[in-house]
């Protein structure tokens, strides 16, 4: 399945049925989406992180946090070369929405408009992290208000539609018969006949799991894994990464004032650093004796939490010396290098193939409702073409999953499948430079051993499985070099 294949099935749509308003605008909409940037959508419960995800992962704080009317729409994020904020209400009215920020936060002044009026805000800003992917921040599905949770149903999965985003990222604290329900919902619309195709879980808030303390993260990833175990098994995502949404956005926007107090916090005795520590609330009361005045200790606290502060102290302790150092370190341990490597295999990597799914799957309906038989086998033989997909599934599977092989082959497997890229030469472990010989001929070793692998009588059925999808990412290899 590619872009350019779903551009030329469009494009006899188009021809067919372009007097016809109603599949015209449709068509449109089609065509449209195969050019623009993918669309990954942040869903999850009230209160789950979406918006201090969103912030980190931009690494600016354009996304506002605080409960106002305007978290409660469905929020569009895309590159712009200036910052500006427009609501649509009422259907078809526009308004340009003043940015302002409140006690340091940012927020979207709707003025007089309540949330029930606006059908969704279009944020654009010039971030080098949405120039290839809009991001979509939708309202909690937990919401008190039904219409509120009902917006976000309506943008992932519509009634009459295909759904508005390519690829999902569903935060989690928990794992409920709710969130169970709404991925298989999210399921069938996003990747419909072939199952979910774009969605990655996400343990949101993961320090709150380990109660901040310094092993919260190795907590996290142990209830990550049993979520994983859980969700892969029913093939509702691809992959479960714990993340300290909090920390990684304030080690994103770390400020060198932050810094210089962790420097003052890291000469305190460990013991007495613990005693202030045992609560938010007491470590920033002004009766406790730091080198750290209280109101800068309220405000580490609100940036980074408890679990961020000791991490950025130990860092210190143990011989940090600057604050892009420390930024880096504190990332890594935040999960965000993590979620973001995950995201680049299973979306970025992709975003033409995920963008040409969504396509198909809503011209389907179209052709379905004008009973064009032929157009509508066409779409249906690439919607069938679902191995790209296949090795998605494996891939998150194979973070949460055994397989009887060494180490070295696990890689090679992984590799091979597209974990570190989907180029030929990529999948092969060869310079980016190798000649089509060279790829033939790794790409029918790679066959040979793979499948024979697959027929080893002694493999578990979930390895000899994994072997079956590693040769035939190596036939598709050698597919498109004859090709």
């Amino acid at each position: 399945m590619s872009v350019e294949q779903a551009r030329e099935l469009v494009a006899a749509a188009r021809a067919r049925y372009g007097s016809d308003p109603r599949a015209a605008e449709q068509l449109a909409l089609c065509a449209a989406r195969l050019e623009q940037p993918l669309r990954v959508a942040l869903a999850g419960s009230l209160k789950a992180g979406k918006s201090t995800l969103l912030n980190a992962l931009v690494g600016q704080d354009i996304a506002p946090t605080d409960a106002t009317e305007c978290t409660r729409v469905v929020t569009w994020y895309r590159s712009g070369s200036t910052p500006s904020v427009t609501a649509h209400y009422d259907g078809d009215r526009i308004l340009p929405v003043p940015v302002q920020r409140r006690d340091g936060r940012l927020t979207f002044d709707l003025g007089e408009l309540t949330a029930d009026r606006v059908d969704r805000i279009d944020v654009e800003w010039p971030a080098s992290a949405l120039s290839q992917t809009t991001i979509i921040d939708t309202p909690g599905t937990s919401s008190l208000s039904q219409d509120v949770s009902a917006r976000t149903f309506e943008l992932l999965t519509p009634d009459d539609d295909a759904s508005g985003a390519d690829a999902v990222v569903y935060l989690m604290r928990t794992l409920g018969a709710a969130d169970v329900q709404f991925l298989g919902r999210i399921g069938q619309h996003v990747g419909g006949e072939s199952g979910p195709l774009g969605v990655i879980g996400v343990v949101s808030r993961a320090d709150e799991v380990g109660a901040g303390r310094m092993d919260a993260m190795m907590s996290a990833k142990e209830v990550a894994a049993r979520f994983a175990g859980e969700l892969e098994r029913t093939g509702l995502c691809q992959a479960v990464v714990p993340v300290a949404g909090l920390l990684a956005l304030g080690a994103r926007t770390l400020r060198q004032s932050e810094f210089a107090a962790f420097e003052a916090l890291a000469q305190v005795p460990s013991q007495d650093l613990q005693v202030a520590m045992l609560s938010a609330d007491r470590f920033a009361r002004p009766d406790i004796a730091l080198p750290v005045d209280p109101g800068t200790r309220a405000h580490l606290v609100d940036r980074f939490g408890l679990f961020g502060i000791r991490m950025a102290v130990t860092l210190i302790v143990l011989g940090v010396r600057d604050s892009p150092t420390l930024a880096a370190e504190l990332v890594a341990r935040s999960g965000l290098d993590e979620l973001r490597q995950v995201i680049d295999v299973q979306f970025g990597q992709r975003a033409d193939q995920l963008k040409a799914h969504s396509a198909l799957m809503s011209l389907e309906r179209v052709l379905r409702a004008h009973h064009d038989g032929p157009l509508l086998a066409s779409v249906q033989r690439l919607l069938a073409d679902v191995h790209g997909f296949t090795e998605l599934r494996l891939l998150g599977r194979l973070r949460s999953t055994r397989v009887t092989l060494s180490e070295d082959d696990v890689l090679e497997l992984q590799r091979l499948i597209g974990g570190f890229g989907i180029g030929p030469a990529q999948r092969l472990g060869l310079a980016p430079d190798a000649t089509v010989a060279e790829i033939h001929a790794a790409g029918v070793a790679a066959v040979r051993t793979w499948r024979a692998r697959a027929e080893h009588p002694l493999l578990d059925r979930f390895t000899a499985n994994a072997c079956s999808v590693a040769a035939r990412s190596g036939e598709g290899i050698l597919a498109d070099v004859a090709g």
